[in-house]
């Protein structure tokens, strides 16, 4: 009955994610719509041989890793500080309400979030007002110069997911032994003896586990923001394999290219998923299987 339960969602995973793996066979063809996967001429690693001697997807393979990497730390060292001092917050009724207000961005879509950045960062939205009004500093174009647009995907992102990030920082301060507290607290350490020598130590083998298993995305930076972000005057600075792909693939109609640039990404990040895991368990202890 319980594997009767399971069906469904297996059947969608199977029906979206499996059977449309058919169609890496495009990597390896000269692909045509009209002439369909079985008629279309092969053409062997040309595809792949292109993408490695095109510059641009260098840069675009940069930029992802930039990207990823910086959310990937930010998104580690951020929740960690903040639920540290998230735990020292005494009254509940506050604590409560700085939980609620860092965690609604997370279930704000990219598509709404970004048209209010949008307006937000614009010459003359809010935060170009009051810089200009308070400091007397000239219009940043958040979205239009390279180096700021970077900074903005960036520190957006991490607003919008440091917040939930820190429940499983949250959760791991739930699960130490008060008594530990106690003993400390006889002996005479001070508040912030007890979060060194007790809460940090405690924290270090969940910030492991996220750590590792966060290297599988690094090649994966966040399509929907950058999509609904970027301008066609920020590409160099702004664009990523995901969004490269789709431009390539669904705009210009390089079916061949995009699914070998796609393919060559999943690869890597199987490689790295699997590197992730590897390092979970001999670190922490973590494993799935």
């Amino acid at each position: 009955m319980l594997h009767f339960m399971v069906l469904p969602a297996a059947l969608l995973v199977f029906v979206f994610c499996y059977v449309p793996m058919a169609g890496i066979v495009m990597a390896f063809q000269d692909y045509k719509a009209a002439l369909g996967f079985t008629h279309s001429p092969w053409v062997g690693l040309k595809h792949f041989r292109y993408m490695f001697e095109n510059d641009y997807f260098i840069h675009i393979t940069w930029n992802t890793l930039l990207f990823a990497g910086s959310k990937i730390v930010l998104n580690l060292i951020i929740p960690f500080v903040f639920a540290l001092l998230l735990n020292e917050v005494r009254k509940m009724g506050y604590k409560r309400a700085i939980q609620t207000l860092v965690y609604l961005p997370h279930f704000l879509s990219w598509v709404t979030l970004s048209g209010i950045l949008i307006d937000v960062l614009a010459q003359t939205g809010l935060v170009n007002q009051f810089l200009s009004n308070a400091f007397g500093i000239k219009p940043i174009f958040f979205l239009g110069d390279g180096a700021w647009f970077r900074l903005t995907i960036v520190f957006s992102d991490v607003w919008k997911e440091f917040g939930f990030n820190t429940i499983i920082f949250l959760a791991a301060l739930a699960g130490i032994n008060p008594s530990l507290y106690e003993a400390a607290e006889v002996d005479g350490a001070s508040r912030w003896k007890q979060t060194l020598y007790i809460t940090v130590p405690s924290l270090v083998p969940i910030a492991v586990v996220v750590a590792t298993l966060a290297l599988g995305n690094v090649l994966n930076a966040n399509f929907d923001q950058v999509f609904n972000l970027y301008s066609p005057m920020i590409y160099r600075q702004g664009d990523i394999i995901d969004t490269f792909v789709y431009r390539e693939g669904l705009l210009s109609g390089q079916f061949s290219f995009a699914t070998a640039v796609g393919m060559f990404k999943s690869m890597i990040s199987l490689v790295l998923i699997v590197i992730s895991y590897r390092l979970a368990n001999r670190f922490a202890g973590y494993r799935i299987f």
